[in-house]
């Protein structure tokens, strides 16, 4: 069987599941991953020896709806390789906006910047390679993804610092910071239905969901404790939940934050709020 007749055929089985382009995307990822072939070879007539059982395995998986990137173990974001497993959630395109955005309207050394709910660490380790001269921290409940964010940082080179807490119960352990940064879980369990099967049977949920009856519950208890860690006139970035961005500038507005200002995906969605701290 040559690869184009392979990759024809996976494509069709896979298609019970996503759209032909996804299918297609997905096979090409497996077939540079586990045969070394990229699209081009594929348009070629190589045939190919029996394939290897890592790669019958992930495709196996893949067809079980679990997700490439936890398949594979890797995800990409911001131009860089990040370590993944269930324990953290996936990087999305929508947080590698936010973060660029942290880093067009931040370029002083000497910062200090603290990431809450860190997963796989992929914000904070990014804004202290991106951004020269910083002390970068991050925070989250889980010690499995601080385990995951602490070996990304060292495979990257970068020095942050992370550390276990419940932004819930806990006042933020670090002070003078110049930017607190957090994307919290932000879905409410009532949007569940409208997400994709693979999202809700292998990412945690920990991460992603809050209850309909307070769905800023974290960035209520963020937006408090920040004032206490932020120096005056420090920044504040959050990533949102869409359908909630009027009701989270309005927190941001009544918790003594000023230039509150709710910013747009490339997708034209709301998805990002940043604020500064001015206490009276």
């Amino acid at each position: 069987m040559t690869l184009s007749e392979l990759f024809q055929s996976l494509t069709k089985q896979l298609q019970g599941l996503y759209s032909k382009q996804e299918s297609e995307s997905l096979l090409i990822w497996l077939f540079e991953e586990y045969l070394g072939k990229s699209r081009k070879d594929i348009r070629g007539d190589f045939v190919l020896n029996p394939l290897p059982v890592e790669f019958q395995n992930a495709f196996k998986e893949l067809l079980e709806g679990k997700p490439i990137q936890y398949i594979i173990g890797k995800a990409p974001f911001y131009g860089r390789e990040y370590l993944v497993n269930s324990s953290v959630l996936i990087p999305r395109n929508e947080t590698e906006e936010l973060v660029h955005l942290i880093i067009k309207e931040n370029k002083n050394s000497g910062m200090r910047i603290l990431d809450i709910g860190t997963g796989s660490g992929c914000i904070p380790i990014t804004l202290a390679l991106e951004i020269k001269g910083t002390d970068v921290f991050g925070l989250d409940i889980s010690e499995e993804a601080l385990t995951v964010a602490s070996q990304n940082a060292s495979l990257l080179g970068a020095n942050v610092v992370f550390r276990k807490s419940d932004i819930l119960t806990e006042e933020i352990p670090f002070k003078n910071l110049d930017i607190i940064v957090s994307n919290p879980p932000y879905v409410k369990i009532s949007e569940k239905e409208l997400m994709h099967g693979n999202v809700l049977k292998h990412e945690p949920h920990l991460a992603l969901f809050v209850h309909d009856d307070d769905p800023l519950l974290f960035y209520k208890h963020i937006a408090h404790k920040a004032k206490i860690a932020l120096k005056p006139k420090g920044r504040i970035y959050f990533e949102i939940n869409e359908a909630l961005g009027r009701e989270t500038v309005n927190l941001l507005k009544e918790t003594e934050y000023t230039e509150v200002s709710l910013i747009e995906d490339l997708n034209g969605k709301n998805r990002m709020v940043s604020a500064k701290f001015n206490p009276a």
